[in-house]
């Protein structure tokens, strides 16, 4: 994947890499907005990693580090660019990101029906915790 490049968005790149997730996504996210976005890339520049080959965006991980953990999200990949390498490039890109910042496990939310994210993770070297169950609550704005 010698012509793939790899790099932390821009807030130019924010209504591409919403556009990119509607097609290249599964399910969407509470934050899945302009300003969900750009308050991400506002407070953590490094955490939005695109991949672009050609000019074009083709893949996407966040990879959020709060000071004590690692948390993955929004890895996707163009639906007609899969199987390519563009996933585990992205992956690795933030994994060395959370070496650099001490991180020590990464950890990645994946829907429960995405089958085929289940495989392209357990390939990567990511298990499930089955004794975990995610508790969430939607905050005022």
């Amino acid at each position: 994947m010698t012509d793939l490049r790899i790099r932390a968005a821009t807030p130019d790149d924010l209504d591409t890499v919403l556009a990119f997730w509607t097609t290249a996504a599964e399910g969407t996210s509470i934050s899945d907005d302009r300003d969900g976005v750009e308050g991400l890339v506002r407070r953590d520049p490094e955490a939005l990693i695109l991949a672009e080959r050609d000019g074009e965006l083709v893949g996407t991980v966040i990879a959020g580090f709060d000071g004590w953990r690692c948390h993955l999200y929004r890895l996707a990949v163009h639906p007609s660019r899969r199987r390519l390498g563009i996933g585990s490039a992205l992956l690795a890109a933030a994994e060395e990101r959370f070496v650099r910042l001490g991180g020590r496990r990464g950890d990645a939310m994946v829907l429960k029906r995405n089958e085929t994210a289940h495989h392209a993770w357990r390939a990567a070297g990511y298990t499930p915790e089955e004794h975990w169950r995610r508790w969430v609550k939607p905050l005022p704005r």
